[in-house]
């Protein structure tokens, strides 16, 4: 899989509120599969689709123990969504230190105006 496709299939796994909310989940440790279906109003066929979506981004690993099905945050899988995600954030940071320091030099110049009888 490309570098896009992989992001494409990560933010696709996580464009749904429930799977956010299993991954949260799985992140305080490993559960059962009938575990992770407890607190949503869906069947266990609808948790295990939101599942596959999950395992097939690579952001869980799913294991089978007997009649147990542990499923666990394979939270690594998440770093090229994060790298991403980076970059933009970088420019937003640096857009934000621009408009500060803006916002400081438009104050400095009202008060210097306010001093010099200037501005009402």
């Amino acid at each position: 899989m490309t570098s896009a496709d992989t992001l494409s299939t990560i933010f696709a796994a996580l464009s749904d509120p429930t799977r956010r909310s299993i991954l949260g989940r799985l992140a305080t440790g490993e559960l059962g599969v009938t575990e992770l279906a407890a607190p949503y109003a869906m069947s266990l066929p609808a948790i295990t689709k939101h599942l596959k979506v999950l395992e097939k981004a690579g952001l869980i690993r799913r294991g089978r123990s007997a009649q147990w099905r542990p499923c666990q945050l394979e939270a690594k899988a998440l770093k090229p969504a994060d790298d991403w995600i980076s970059a933009y954030r970088k420019h937003w940071e640096e857009t934000f230190d621009r408009l500060d320091e803006y916002l400081l030099e438009i104050q400095k110049d009202a008060a210097k105006g306010k001093k010099h009888g200037k501005g009402k």
